[in-house]
């Protein structure tokens, strides 16, 4: 029997993964998943239920999942979204080169910068379309999954790329298509440089962002990154009503001010965390390295240093190991400053 629809896989299904899955399965794709054992065994039980901060409710009942452990279930699929952590992409693209069927495309929806290279190098045959999801994804338990914040899913202008935007459109998940999709991908990382932030916070994102000493920590993280792309002659796009330029300068604003402005740039509801709060909380490795690492990374590049990126990472680390998650605004700006 011939299917209209494309048979759409989520390779990695956690938080992101089931939430753009079960958006994608409550509105007519056909959709497998492929994850852990303990995360099969939430939704299996209780179904995916996929809200987001506008009010949006989708249900997906557990009779109409078909979720994995074994990549297996990937194999007559023409479409895969690949949603791990960035240190488990080279097993991903070795487990779905044994298994992929010809001219099955490839996207990866996931944190950081080069994650479509290793995909690209194990699935030559095969298109590999970089993309990025600008908005927060919480698990909530029990199946539900909160998006969070605003933004606009991104994807790379490639002849592959009109397989998808039917499809993710009709999920109302538009995604905007862009030429030099590494520009959207550093502009991302710079406002995802406050997950360490928030992490350490141990807060909700808004409340967090509500505490000038806070903004000020992420203001000088992106100021030292922004520095850094500036003199690599990187450019960036423009993800909120904000330039990326101007962001480090609208962070630093009093609390009245900011507060003011800010409900123009980004919506952000009160559930919303970032994924690297959830990861500690789960007991996982974070991204980190991918994140706030890459800053400290190109900046060896250029010959300089990156001491307030490096702080975030080396204090996430320590979190990781058990250390702190309750700093106070003012003394972690103080510790990051402290180096500087």
């Amino acid at each position: 029997m011939n299917h209209p629809e494309p048979e759409i896989c989520v390779y990695g299904a956690g938080s992101v993964g089931c939430y753009l899955g079960g958006r994608l399965l409550a509105t007519g794709s056909r959709v497998s998943f492929v994850g852990r054992p303990r995360q099969r065994d939430v939704v299996l039980a209780h179904g995916l239920c996929c809200t987001d901060l506008d009010g949006a409710r989708h249900h997906v009942a557990p009779e109409q999942l078909r979720y994995a452990v074994d990549p297996a279930i990937a194999a007559d699929a023409d479409i895969v979204l690949v949603t791990v952590k960035s240190d488990a992409t080279e097993v991903a693209a070795r487990e779905l080169a044994a298994v992929l069927k010809p001219g099955a495309i490839v996207v990866s929806l996931q944190n950081g910068l080069r994650n479509a290279d290793p995909l690209r190098a194990r699935l030559g045959d095969h298109p590999v379309l970089a993309g990025m999801v600008p908005f927060n994804v919480l698990a909530r338990g029990e199946g539900q999954f909160h998006h969070g914040s605003g933004g606009q899913l991104a994807i790379e202008d490639r002849p592959a790329t009109a397989t998808l935007l039917g499809v993710f459109a009709r999920a109302g998940l538009p995604l905007a298509v862009h030429a030099d999709i590494r520009t959207v991908q550093w502009s991302k990382l710079l406002l995802n440089l406050n997950n360490a932030i928030n992490a350490l916070s141990g807060l909700p994102l808004r409340e967090e962002l509500a505490q000038r000493d806070f903004r000020r920590c992420l203001a000088a993280a992106q100021a030292e990154a922004l520095a850094l792309l500036a003199a690599a002659g990187i450019p960036l796009a423009q993800l909120t009503r904000v330039r990326p330029q101007w962001l480090p300068t609208l962070l630093r604003l009093p609390d009245v001010l900011f507060r003011r402005l800010a409900r123009q740039m980004v919506a952000i509801d009160p559930l919303a965390r970032s994924s690297t709060w959830e990861d500690l909380e789960a007991g996982r490795r974070t991204e980190v390295d991918h994140i706030n690492g890459e800053v400290v990374a190109l900046a060896a590049t250029l010959g300089r240093q990156a001491p307030v990126n490096a702080r975030l990472v080396q204090l996430i680390r320590q979190a990781e190991a058990g250390g702190r998650r309750d700093w106070r605004a003012a003394e972690l700006y103080r510790a990051l400053r402290a180096g500087v």
